[in-house]
């Protein structure tokens, strides 16, 4: 049986997915061992490209070739989950004691900021399909760590489940969005679009793996259960 698009788009893009995951930054997320001043600069970083999801999708569905078009409802379907969502985490900004409305005006390291350039870049410029990459990757991340991230980092800076709404929400959303986005990956033939598909979570997963890294982040000690 020839290997679907989906398992190649996962098997091509592996080495860029763990050295994400490598980044201290996440590792040290995963065990709940950053400072709430980590935790609040992370989600001032994912304000500001979550709130280019939308606009990236819009801008997406409007450079899709005429044999592209079919991805259209996929993109609807998209906009219509995601639409909202920043407020989500500046909902969180705030319970959490952060400045929300000042990391609503404010602008995002010169990281993110890359990362959503070059996703309107790729999109305008060469091919609108791989932003089904960044898809992949922002998904797929989330899937993988939100929830355990989330619940690590709640425990050990013993912070109320209203702080962590955006991340928790998207660790149960995304695990049934990879479903529906295999299905979609396996129905793209065009081996433009597949390659573009690869090529752009590559370097998504390159791009966000930066983002973290400039996150300002000390270590914190291990929380120790006492008996």
């Amino acid at each position: 049986m020839p290997q679907s698009f989906f398992d190649r788009l996962v098997m091509e893009t592996e080495g860029s997915r763990q050295a994400l995951l490598s980044v201290p930054q996440i590792q040290d997320g995963l065990t709940g061992r950053i400072s709430l001043e980590t935790y609040i600069a992370y989600l001032t970083e994912a304000y500001h490209h979550v709130k280019h999801t939308v606009p990236l999708m819009r801008t997406a569905r409007t450079h899709l070739r005429p044999d592209q078009q079919w991805l259209i409802p996929a993109l609807d379907e998209y906009i219509d989950e995601e639409e909202g969502h920043e407020e989500w985490i500046l909902n969180d900004i705030r319970h959490a004691g952060g400045p929300a409305e000042v990391v609503r005006h404010g602008t995002p390291r010169a990281a993110t900021q890359a990362m959503v350039d070059e996703a309107y870049r790729f999109i305008r410029e060469e091919n609108a399909a791989g932003f089904f990459g960044m898809v992949y990757v922002l998904e797929g991340t989330s899937t993988a760590i939100a929830t355990h991230g989330a619940e690590a980092v709640r425990l050990s800076l013993n912070l109320p489940k209203s702080c962590f709404t955006y991340l928790t929400s998207h660790g149960a959303l995304d695990i049934q969005h990879m479903a529906f986005f295999r299905d979609l990956m396996n129905r793209v033939t065009d081996s433009r679009d597949q390659q573009a598909i690869v090529t752009m979570a590559n370097c998504v997963f390159r791009l966000f793996a930066d983002l973290f890294r400039a996150i300002p982040h000390t270590r914190q000690p291990e929380v120790r259960d006492v008996a």
